[in-house]
């Protein structure tokens, strides 16, 4: 049987940039579309013979806006990939969608041709918060879109939102959620603002008190947690809720360590242990195709330790967590330190255990990094005693500061490290 893989097409054209994205995409650059889809195909086409080892069974087209570049191109992709790389007919399909540059034909397009799930970016409800972050759409827009998609026939829709935004009061992202509720999306991705150095907000709202600190943050995430659980929506990842059986499948694939490649500029492929991303410039990635030069930006190969580092990182991202079996397996190290830190954890309410899995309740995912990193520290702790390949390749995990307020934790975690030292693994 063959090995499954994720297929993700970057689509770097956007009809305007919006104030907070630091993704890689570019407006005003119509005239370069038929140059670019020609260069992807011919890139896929190239590619064909490392796809062929698998069977796709989800495919993802990203951005930068995929339903601004157009529907006929994405089908002539598909079909690309279709004659190329074994896609199975129950293959997860997704493309996202922006409401201003989605059409009623375009949508039917992309379902009869077999893309079978849609991400809508929604963003927010107020009309004057679209505008203050750059998109093109009001919410009336968006409803129609919304309401377009189920026409054409889609019964699997995805809707971003984003909380924390300036001057957005609770009450006022509670409404938001209602109103996306009422709709009855089978998947509901919330996003916390982050300013990105470089983008139109950053320099405008940079250290503004008009932006929600970050405890009115915490309380908008737990509270769209709470509401969503209420409405039957599973919190299935950090960020992302869903009705049961909806997962992202394409989006688990990162998750999960499993095989993924990626094409356009700036797109990223993990097969088995080797990691690459290709260059972040729309010109020059048409340049290396045409040429057949170097596409590679970065690249390197993943030892046990570092994939034993992203296992820990990607496994407790998501409400599944992790089992002794399962970190035994992809770590190939002791899970007794791990799991004391765990515990200790417990005891705080940040994390649980469910039958034989540790996870994070929604207190520990508003602070999953912090608590990810004191994971990867304690891991690192006892590396030689458990985990005779890491004799070969010493490496150790940068001090990782405690959420504020808890000193108390640390004592409970040096204790458990002390322990691990100790014993004989």
């Amino acid at each position: 049987m063959k090995r499954r893989l994720g297929i993700y097409i970057h689509i770097p054209f956007c009809a305007s940039k919006c104030a907070y994205c630091d993704f890689y995409s570019v407006s005003g650059c119509e005239h370069i579309m038929p140059d670019y889809q020609s260069a992807l195909l011919d890139h896929i086409d190239e590619s064909s013979a490392s796809i062929k080892n698998y069977e796709v069974d989800t495919v993802y087209f990203g951005g930068g806006t995929p339903s601004y570049y157009g529907a006929e191109r994405i089908v002539e992709i598909l079909n690309e990939l279709k004659l190329n790389g074994n896609v199975r007919l129950d293959s997860e399909i997704t493309v996202e969608c922006n409401p201003d540059s989605m059409h009623l034909g375009d949508l039917q397009l992309l379902r009869e041709e077999g893309v079978n799930r849609l991400s809508i970016g929604v963003q927010a409800t107020d009309n004057n918060l679209l505008k203050l972050i750059g998109r093109r759409h009001n919410y009336q827009q968006a409803v129609k879109a919304f309401n377009d998609a189920r026409a054409a026939g889609f019964d699997n829709i995805s809707v971003d939102l984003m909380y924390g935004l300036p001057s957005q009061t609770k009450g006022e992202w509670a409404d938001s959620l209602s109103k996306i509720v009422a709709l009855h999306p089978e998947h509901i991705s919330c996003y916390g603002l982050k300013l990105e150095e470089g983008t139109r907000m950053y320099r405008e709202y940079n250290g503004s008190p008009v932006l929600p600190d970050d405890d009115e943050q915490a309380d908008m995430y737990s509270y769209a947690a709470a509401m969503l659980k209420r409405y039957g929506y599973e919190h299935y990842e950090v960020s992302n809720f869903c009705a049961p059986g909806f997962e992202s499948k394409h989006n688990l694939k990162y998750w999960n360590l499993d095989d993924y490649m990626g094409f356009g500029p700036g797109a990223h492929s993990c097969i088995e242990k080797v990691r690459y991303s290709f260059i972040r410039d729309l010109k020059r990635y048409i340049s290396a195709v045409y040429r057949n030069t170097a596409l590679v930006d970065e690249y390197e190969t993943v030892d046990q330790f570092g994939r034993a580092v992203e296992y820990v990182m990607l496994a407790m991202r998501t409400a599944r967590g992790m089992s002794e079996i399962d970190y035994r397996e992809h770590c190939q190290c002791d899970f007794r330190p791990v799991e004391r830190a765990l515990a200790a954890f417990e005891k705080k309410g940040w994390a649980e255990k469910t039958d034989d899995r540790w996870h994070f309740t929604v207190p520990g995912f508003l602070i999953s990094n912090q608590l990810i990193g004191i994971l990867l520290e304690v891991q690192a702790t006892g590396r030689l005693e458990g985990t005779p390949w890491l004799l070969e390749d010493e490496k150790k995990e940068p001090d990782i500061d405690l959420p504020k307020g808890e000193d108390e934790l640390f004592s409970e975690l040096y204790e458990a490290r002390t322990a691990a030292k100790n014993e004989k693994i």
